[in-house]
């Protein structure tokens, strides 16, 4: 069964953002595109007409348009919509369960917008058992984009198998390079031992140390996709704050999300949310572990 390419619509400046990227993305991957919009009939007692009929094709013409636009758009695009009755978390968090990705419109700067207002983003993003890309709507679109994929990597091989495994696939259906980012710091001094230190020093140093950790981990993605090129960055500082750097004008940026729960809550994670609030490219939040 082919999974979709799903996108969560309401009309809104960042929404359409999401679908016109959704589209394109459907159409290099060859995938199927179902645009959604979450509507609940929940009627209250005030002195006002409640037409329940009348918002449902409201709803729907919006969707209809959104999907003709995009079909004249994209003719190659194979799009259909739906309109759900449900609230916006569990209609996207269903939809999730049979997609190859989930789209959705993001402010940046701030919390997602559309009909994911506040912690509803938040919930999505921390609870999809799918990869979700959050667009924002561009105001520079004389800004020129690098045809890069930019993404994470931290850990072993195992560690971010899934976040290189979508950033390849990412830039080999676009026909873009991968620039694969590892953060390193000084780790406290509590932290070292002798096996550890014998490590290091037989890498040379900490900063060589974590360049072959990088290239380890590259090596079987180097020869899965030989056609896409690759870059390697490594470099000392803050995971986010090192990440934004590099993807300051890239096509897409790739994080990572562990799948947990808090007890005080969802959590997607301090380098995704540096990511989700200040990137200006479209953010691939994967959740791997």
């Amino acid at each position: 069964m082919t999974h979709a390419i799903v996108v969560g619509v309401d009309g809104s400046a960042e929404s359409r953002a999401a679908a016109d990227w959704a589209a394109q993305e459907a159409v290099c991957r060859s995938l199927p595109l179902r645009l959604v919009h979450a509507w609940l009939w929940q009627p209250v007692d005030v002195p006002v007409v409640q037409d329940r009929e009348t918002q449902v094709q409201v709803a729907k013409s919006m969707l209809q348009q959104v999907e003709q636009d995009l079909t004249d758009r994209y003719p190659a695009a194979l799009v259909s919509a739906d309109v759900v009755g449900d609230t916006a978390v569990s209609a996207l968090l269903d939809a999730t369960r049979q997609a190859e990705m989930l789209v959705v419109g993001s402010r940046g700067h701030g919390a997602l917008l559309g009909f994911l207002l506040g912690s509803c983003g938040l919930q999505v993003i921390s609870a999809a058992s799918c990869p979700v890309i959050a667009v924002r709507a561009r105001a520079d679109h004389d800004t020129p984009v690098r045809e890069e994929v930019v993404v994470g990597q931290q850990g072993g091989s195992e560690d971010s198998h899934a976040t290189l495994q979508f950033a390849f696939e990412a830039a080999a259906a676009r026909g873009a390079v991968v620039r694969v980012v590892r953060a390193w710091s000084l780790p406290p001094v509590l932290a070292y031992s002798p096996a550890s230190m014998q490590l290091v020093d037989s890498a040379g140093g900490l900063e060589p140390y974590e360049k072959a950790a990088l290239d380890e981990a590259l090596a079987p993605w180097r020869e899965r996709y030989p056609d896409v090129p690759v870059f390697g960055h490594v470099e000392m500082g803050s995971a986010g704050q090192v990440l934004l750097s590099a993807a300051a004008g890239a096509a897409l940026l790739v994080v990572g999300r562990r799948r947990r729960h808090s007890p005080v809550g969802s959590r997607i994670g301090s380098v995704a949310h540096a990511a989700l609030h200040h990137a200006r490219c479209p953010v691939a939040v994967i959740p791997h572990g």
